[in-house]
């Protein structure tokens, strides 16, 4: 049964006929989980009490599709349905439980973001992608930005303590990483309707009072429990300290499911695998101070088939905001797709039918290739809108197939007429501008290398400047490119 499920999920989870595959497939990486309790897979659906300490934790191949097969061939809940079908589950609290409880009406879920950056990144987009399944499927996402959780830090997964944030830098992170719901959900005030909501746990946690907090809450909670669970486990073991601000955000976690519930009547968690221990430790603590029957379900953490890290890259993260990275860059990332990743990534980052995923997946060779530009237009199109796709298009076109002359969908910087008519302006600093590179020192490489070009002039010198002489004629724009498939736009203004 384990070689049928584990096949299930890696190969991004056809329908769900558990009979129909047979073995694994060796090429997929398998998502590992983060501490999964035994009781997850019981009949009844029933945890621990947080401080009980008779409860151990699970092995860690924790998967769903391993431990509750027979729960997921029942289910009826669309929403269930399609996270199971497009490879989203990992671990879930009662879901045959949480399966009738979503049938009954609409059921209101949140899922949780630190306000850490000025933009999220990709890595974050599959979490999204959950919370646009939700609504479609008729619940409603309760948003909840972490402007108080981030005063702490989330230390899952974490070498090191994160750098304290000041008051401002976290309004500008909040500010920054809200506008991109808007691009996935819709917003309002009618519950029936399954309008999103956004909400900020600063709003509760920033009003309690230690001595309070302690007393009301601090007994639901064990010293013995809380070092069970494996992202604790994980930080210990590592050099940097593991500070006592840090370990109480497990209980900052727990006690916002509670206030989500008691405000939003929200039942359900949704979060990565790494959140697994503090989101179940939500649902005890629900049950314990006001009898409710909470739920937490998991996402695997997704890794590329190559056993990297989703959503990094040579030249840092792929951000979601445009100011951060350009939508053709955008698009560059996800048609740079490794051929063995491109079917699992249409089902999580697309809204393709699971028909016609089927249809690609039959694609080999060189045809793999159609398969990664519809992956790439479609993800664009849902972060930043179709309009944005025929200058990205035409850009293509004009940099591999030698038609045309458009630049229009390349990223750009403007520089200064007067900078380029004195010494100019260094290379390196238009690279990393330009985001071709992440650093001067990898842009040094490049050059180095010789994939670094100014037009169709391959760059010599590390230590040269572009200038004035550069541009051709009236041009007021060249292009630097980095390699075949990166490039962008320097343009001079009076």
């Amino acid at each position: 049964m384990a070689a049928i499920a584990v096949s299930f999920l890696t190969q991004g989870c056809k329908a769900f006929r558990p009979s129909l595959v047979t073995t694994p497939s060796p090429r997929m990486v398998f998502p590992r989980a983060s501490g999964c309790l035994l009781s997850t897979a019981s009949a009844t659906g029933e945890t621990a009490a947080v401080g009980d300490e008779s409860e151990s934790e699970a092995p860690t191949d924790s998967s769903i599709y391993v431990r509750e097969t027979e729960a997921l061939e029942k289910l009826k809940s669309p929403f269930l349905k399609t996270m199971r079908d497009r490879g989203f589950m990992h671990q879930c609290t009662g879901i045959t439980e949480l399966d009738a409880k979503l049938m009954e009406k609409t059921q209101s879920a949140y899922l949780g973001f630190d306000a850490t950056a000025d933009s999220l990144h990709v890595g974050s987009l599959l979490q999204i992608m959950i919370l646009r399944h939700l609504q479609q499927s008729g619940h409603r996402p309760v948003v909840l930005i972490g402007g108080g959780t981030s005063k702490v830090g989330d230390p899952t997964g974490k070498d090191e303590s994160r750098v304290i944030l000041t008051e401002d830098i976290i309004q500008k992170n909040k500010d920054g990483i809200s506008k991109v719901f808007a691009k996935f959900l819709k917003f309002g005030e009618d519950v029936a309707s399954a309008d999103a909501i956004m909400v900020d746990n600063d709003d509760w946690l920033s009003e309690l009072k230690y001595l309070d907090f302690l007393r009301e809450y601090g007994t639901h909670f064990t010293i013995n429990r809380m070092l069970s669970f494996e992202s604790v486990k994980q930080r210990l073991t590592r050099e940097a300290p593991f500070s006592f601000l840090e370990f109480n955000y497990m209980i900052l976690q727990a006690y916002d499911f509670l206030e989500v519930y008691r405000r939003h009547d929200a039942i359900l968690q949704l979060g990565g695998s790494d959140q697994w221990g503090n989101m179940v430790s939500g649902t005890e603590l629900g049950r314990r101070v006001v009898g409710a029957k909470l739920f937490a379900l998991t996402a695997p953490l997704i890794t590329t088939s190559d056993g990297k890290k989703m959503g990094k890259t040579a030249n840092g993260a792929v951000w979601l905001n445009s100011d951060r990275l350009s939508e053709y860059d955008y698009w560059q990332f996800w048609r740079n797709t490794a051929d063995d990743d491109v079917i699992r990534f249409l089902k999580l980052f697309t809204e393709l039918s699971l028909d016609k995923i089927a249809e690609l997946e039959q694609f080999q060779g060189s045809d793999i290739n159609q398969a990664k530009v519809i992956l790439a237009d479609e993800a664009t199109t849902l972060l930043h809108g179709p309009e944005c796709l025929a200058a990205i298009h035409e850009t293509i076109s004009n940099m591999f197939k030698g038609a045309g002359s458009s630049t229009d969908g390349l990223p750009r910087v403007t520089v200064e007429k007067a900078d380029l008519e004195a010494d100019g302006v260094r290379y390196l600093d238009m690279f990393v501008q330009l985001g071709l590179t992440s650093s001067k020192k990898e842009a040094r490489r490049l050059i180095q290398g010789g994939g670094a070009k100014i037009g169709e002039k391959k760059v010599e010198d590390e230590n040269g400047a572009l200038t004035i002489a550069d541009f051709e004629g009236d041009s007021t724009e060249i292009v630097l490119r980095a390699g075949k498939k990166r490039a962008g736009v320097v343009e001079y203004g009076n």
